[in-house]
């Protein structure tokens, strides 16, 4: 496979709208394009890491923590950041970074170690905000069914432990088609008046192209017309850390 394609999966489970505004998972050397057939993963990459990707053939290396935070301006091997850069460069090796995003994603590690401890009822302790929008569309009464599970199939109508969630509020819309328009209800150069449904659902939004997509491809106007809103619920299946309860109470000593 290519190095992206690798890099499309891990983004799939991680999404790098999930990291911190501090960190810096991304592919920070190498080409997307590169064939790739043997990968390392590291807590950190550093020059021995770097060493070992030599010595067994790796094309690739997937750390946990970014070798590079902020901006270089320089590079002469003055610390182990510009010399590991500079040896995975040489070698041909590539560094992709998944970070805070590992760790806010609700299957992460957070998840991991949780489940390593045998907590139950698992809760994100810090829900993280601003990652969800509203898509409001009209949509004719009779289709309103076959847009909505188009959305919720792209990933729409999640809230919580809830899916397929959506409100619907039915009205009048009206609307004239011009010279060269193909309605599908209705007559060039007539107002018509259509029985239509005010359809709302909530989405992540590294999920928008796909919702547009669907909402695109199932909606019957010609010209369908749809809102989408910033909204700043938290979503309660990405954020900071894990909390739970033991199985049983025990002594502090034996829990260390």
């Amino acid at each position: 496979m290519k190095i992206k394609d690798l890099i499309k999966v891990l983004e799939l489970w991680a999404p790098p709208a999930y990291q911190e505004s501090y960190d810096n998972s991304r592919l920070i050397v190498g080409n997307p394009n590169d064939e790739v057939e043997k990968c390392i993963v590291a807590l950190d990459c550093v020059e021995d890491v770097v060493d070992e990707a030599i010595e067994v053939g790796a094309q690739i290396i997937v750390a946990h923590h970014p070798i590079v935070f902020g901006g270089l301006k320089s590079f002469t091997g003055k610390n182990y950041i510009e010399r590991t850069v500079m040896k995975a460069i040489k070698n041909d090796i590539a560094i992709y970074a998944i970070h805070t995003n590992l760790d806010n994603v609700h299957s992460g590690v957070n998840y991991k170690i949780a489940s390593r401890l045998g907590l139950q009822n698992v809760e994100i302790l810090d829900p993280k905000n601003g990652l969800l929008r509203k898509l409001v569309t009209f949509v004719p009464v009779a289709q309103s069914e076959k847009v909505l599970n188009a959305l919720f199939q792209a990933g729409a109508g999640f809230i919580g432990k809830y899916s397929e969630c959506s409100f619907s509020l039915t009205g009048t819309g009206t609307f004239k088609a011009g010279e060269g328009a193909n309605p599908h209800v209705g007559e060039i150069d007539e107002r018509h008046h259509e029985q239509e449904q005010r359809v709302e659902v909530i989405y992540p939004v590294i999920y928008e192209g796909s919702i547009l997509n669907a909402l695109n491809e199932s909606h019957p106007y010609e010209e369908g017309a749809y809102d989408l809103y910033q909204i700043q619920n938290k979503n309660a299946l990405v954020g900071s850390g894990k909390g739970g309860e033991l199985e049983e109470s025990m002594d502090e000593k034996a829990f260390m």
